[in-house]
Order: C-alpha cells, then structure tokens, then sequence
C-alpha cells in the first residue's frame, strides 16, 4: 500500500501515531483514573461484542498506515487483560509501513506474558510505576495492587528480548509520591531499564487535579542532577515528548516528560482509538469520531480511509497550550482507562 504526501492537520501537524486502547477494564482502581467508589463489583463494562475485534483493529491500523501512521501503542485500561492479545500483535506486524509496535501496561500481569509478546513482535514495553514503597503502592492502585509483582514483571521483561527494550512511567503527585523519586532513580540506575517522570496531567474527570499538584521537571531534573549528575541527549526523531539526559557516570539515562510546563501540542502526532472505536485527536477530547459503526456497516476500505483523513484534516487541537486560559475549560473529557495515556 503506497504512502503518498504527509497527511496534515490544521496546524501543520503529520498523523504518525495511533493509540489504541484494547480494553475498558483495569485490574486496579487508582484513586485517579478508576476509583473503587465509581468503578466497584456492579460497574457495567463494555461486553466483548462492543469492543473492537481484532480483524477491525488491524482494517482501522491498516488504512491509517496508508496515511502515515508507522506507530502503534496497545493500551487500555489494562491492555494485558485482553484474551489473546499476542495474536493482534502478530496481525498488526505485518502491515506495510508499521515499524513500531509497543504497549503500556501496569506490570502485573507481564511476568506470564511478557516472552509471548516478545515472540509475537512487541518492540517494546513501558510499566507505570508510581512508587516502590508498597503500602502507598497498593494506596494508589486502590488496594489492587502489588509492586513487588509490578518488579517481578519488569524483570520478566527485561528478559524477553524486546527489541527497543523497557521503560517506566512514573507520574509525581507533590504531597503524595514526590518524597520517593530518588529512590525509583536509584532502583533502575545501572539497568537497560529507562525511567521517565512525566509531570501530573489533568487528564478525565477524576484527578482532583491542580496546578500545586505537579512536580515540574525542572524542580524535579535538579534534585535528580544533585544527586547524579546529569548531560542532555538530543531527541532521537522529532516529536519526541520525553527530553532525555544521561547519567554523566555512565550509568544509563532518564527522560522527563514537561506536559504541564512545557506543553508539546505543536509537535504531537498522535491519535487514539478507544475499545469501541471511537476515534480521537487529543487525550484531552470531550468527543470521538465513530469507526465501529462504519467497520460494522459493511463500508469499505475508502470509505474507512475517507473519514479517518478527514478527521485528522480538520483535527485542530492543543489544549496544554492553552490550559488555564478561560475559554480553554472543556466540557466532561474522556476518562484515562477508557482511552488510555
């Protein structure tokens, strides 16, 4: 399938990118994203037949490779939770012109998985990890949780072969989490491991978010460089969001991402398919495009191709660029386990 001219944006912006959350469901209930009081036993997720099934998946992956996109992250909710999900990373290996196929998972379920999703062709794997210390582990996941389950699955990980290797998310709350930083430093210090601080986003409806909430990177790269001192890296292709450093002793590097004090719209490349296909063009959205009734209506290829170009033509989005200003306050936005990071 050739690739013609830069499918663009409004503002000049290439479709490079497509997230794709593979399940509703999470087995924690973070205090932020899916909160037990909300999210408990009785809670009516999605049945099967809602979500997108694989052949759909990998027709909507398809025609947005046709216009540009060459990465692909799997996400959820917890995408580890999906049956068989080593059989849609095979599918979508074989699509002309993806060259990067990775996944964000909490970890716990990747000490089984992990070699399965290696032989299947994941390129790589990024744990969210908020803390080590595991009483406010399992506070946070709200009481689902297990850190030392969420290690066992990155060392399980690690030994899998992935071919770009691991990483590790870490949001910082100021009050809450911010004290162990150093410490999540220190654990993966020395490792293949890269760990990436990402400042606290006011993502959903459910984070209670404020601006005195975020530990911003620069606070955070200077407790980090007087500990360890650090050198900056260039980006390794444009768009990155990470800004990387090494460790000046050699022992490995960090990344951290400014998403609240440097915002990055103008460079942001990425869309986000959500379980029951709907299309969206900003993890700040308050609403998609749907491709699940289109895939299920018996439309062609075009056709599928037509509205995915067309909603990407007339995308228009940056939020953090205008985040505070008065008339930047959206409506309800999706929530973060139904459309992933």
């Amino acid at each position: 399938m050739s690739v013609h001219a830069p499918l663009l944006d409004r503002r000049n912006r290439p479709l490079r990118d497509l997230r794709i959350s593979v399940m509703d469901r999470c087995n924690f209930r973070c205090t932020y994203c899916m909160p037990a009081a909300t999210y408990g036993e009785d809670y009516a997720f999605l049945p099967p037949a809602a979500r997108l099934s694989f052949d759909e998946i990998e027709r909507v992956c398809r025609q947005a490779a046709s216009l540009g996109v060459s990465k692909l992250r799997l996400t959820g909710g917890e995408p580890l939770l999906r049956p068989q999900l080593p059989d849609l990373i095979r599918r979508l290996r074989r699509i002309d012109g993806i060259d990067d196929i990775a996944l964000t998972t909490n970890g716990v379920l990747l000490d089984r998985q992990s070699q399965a999703l290696a032989d299947a062709g994941l390129d790589r794997v990024t744990v969210s990890l908020d803390t080590l210390d595991p009483a406010l582990f399992r506070q946070i996941s709200g009481g689902h949780g297990d850190v030392d389950a969420v290690l066992r699955g990155i060392d399980a990980a690690c030994a899998a072969g992935f071919r770009d290797g691991v990483k590790i998310n870490a949001v910082l709350q100021r009050g809450l989490n911010d004290a162990g930083a150093l410490e999540l430093v220190e654990r993966f210090r020395g490792s293949s491991v890269v760990l990436r601080f990402i400042e606290f986003m006011d993502v959903g409806n459910r984070t209670a978010w404020s601006v005195d909430s975020v530990v911003s990177s620069q606070e955070l790269h200077a407790r980090i460089h007087a500990r360890w001192p650090l050198m900056a890296l260039p980006p390794r292709h444009p768009g990155e969001v990470a800004t990387r450093y090494r460790f000046v002793d050699g022992d490995g590097e960090i990344g951290l991402i400014s998403s609240i004090s440097t915002p990055f719209c103008g460079d942001c490349t990425r869309a986000r398919l959500s379980s029951e296909g709907q299309l969206y063009t900003c993890l700040f959205a308050t609403r998609g495009t749907d491709l699940r009734g289109l895939l299920r209506a018996s439309a062609d290829d075009a056709a599928l191709r037509a509205v995915l170009a067309g909603v990407w033509s007339a995308r228009n989005d940056r939020y953090s660029e205008l985040r505070g200003r008065p008339a930047s306050t959206p409506g309800r936005r999706i929530e973060m386990h139904y459309i992933g990071g």
